[in-house]
């Protein structure tokens, strides 16, 4: 199984703490690996290929936090040695995280 698809079967189908999440999802002229939208958190598994391209990346996620998304960066060895780990470091990010209340606006009017 590949890191991916190892990191895609923990977070598909609202699997990962009920988040929705979508795989290769297109961002402006990126293409972001993991998103879940409604918390504006990204993940990205860097392989063997980003080697050497920090800059590349640093523009990427410059421009991405901007666009109002956090990029939350693993490499290969953390999804596939330690994806509790991985899993862990993405709730947090997810807590931390701002989004919407899941409240109708009626609904948090009769609730204040």
């Amino acid at each position: 199984m590949s890191r991916d698809d190892r990191l895609w079967s923990a977070l598909r189908d609202r699997l990962f703490l009920g988040v929705k999440f979508s795989r290769q999802i297109v961002i402006g002229s990126y293409i972001a690996g993991f998103c879940a939208r409604g918390h504006r958190i990204i993940v990205e598994v860097d392989g063997d290929t980003h080697a050497g391209d920090g800059a590349h990346d640093e523009r990427r996620t410059a421009w991405l936090a901007v666009q109002g998304f956090r990029v939350i960066r693993f490499n290969n060895a953390d999804v596939m040695s330690n994806l509790d780990g991985v899993l862990a470091a993405i709730g947090v990010a997810l807590g931390a995280a701002s989004h919407p209340s899941p409240l109708l606006a009626g609904e948090r009017e009769r609730i204040a």
